[in-house]
């Protein structure tokens, strides 16, 4: 596999998966790997859209925690798409996983891919809504942190539109955004069915948020346990290590 200037492969050390990185571009965090967790439960054999897949880590992972039939990765820059798809290729999951590069907004204008015929989506949109924290001149990062090409609404509203009905939607956001990210699903037919809360240490204040939604769901809504990501002396909690125990 030939490498582009500033880029590394990453072992997962995951099922023997291998990532492309590209150093001065966003790479992937703790939270990927957590939304990858949060959505194991996605029924077998399912049709998944992965919005704003980036270099493709969430697709990658759910390919050897599911049993789902394809994945279809969407990610508006080219060369973060183009590096996706090598990474798919270094892992011999062609069959199962497929990016496309296309602005999540221009999906149903350009026919790209079809409503109401997916199972799942999951979705690590931007944090940052524009205009607020610092943002950065590297165009890569800030397309991925800042909602300056899709905002949160833009995300849920597509994903709406991809799902079959009793379809599930899996959202890693910012605790700030919780009621932002209920309100646009409740807005779009999606009823918020499970949150998990997760804190960098036991006495912190959560840095993490974790959504299930159901499109057509009835109205019943459960909090799962806090995840902490590190214990005191900095080492990851043994919540944090079996989820990457499972990965092996």
């Amino acid at each position: 596999m030939n490498l582009k200037e500033n880029e590394r492969i990453d072992d997962l050390q995951y099922k023997g998966l291998k990532i492309i990185q590209d150093k001065t571009a966003f790479c992937f965090g703790i939270d990927s790997v957590l939304l990858s967790d949060f959505a194991k439960e996605i029924k077998n054999n399912s049709k998944v859209a992965d919005l704003g897949t980036g270099n493709g880590i969430v697709g990658l992972l759910l390919c050897k925690k599911t049993k789902l039939n394809q994945i279809i990765g969407v990610e508006i820059q080219e060369e973060i798409a183009e590096m996706a798809e090598r990474s798919i290729k270094l892992n011999d999951l062609e069959e199962q996983f497929k990016i496309v590069n296309v602005d999540i907004n221009d999906i149903f204008k350009k026919n790209v891919l079809q409503k109401n015929t997916y199972d799942a989506v999951v979705m690590n949109p931007p944090y940052k809504e524009v205009g607020k924290g610092k943002t950065n001149e590297n165009s890569s990062k800030l397309i991925a942190r800042h909602e300056v090409k899709a905002t949160l609404s833009d995300f849920i509203k597509v994903a709406a539109g991809l799902l079959k009905d009793k379809g599930e939607v899996y959202v890693v956001h910012k605790p700030e955004r919780i009621v932002d990210i209920m309100q646009e699903m409740r807005a779009n037919k999606i009823e918020p069915k499970k949150m998990r809360l997760v804190y960098p240490y036991e006495n912190e204040t959560p840095s993490i948020v974790l959504i299930k939604g159901v499109k057509g769901g009835k109205k019943f809504f459960s909090v799962d346990k806090p995840l902490v990501i590190y214990q005191n002396n900095g080492e990851y909690t043994q919540d944090i290590k079996n989820i990457y125990i499972k990965n092996n």
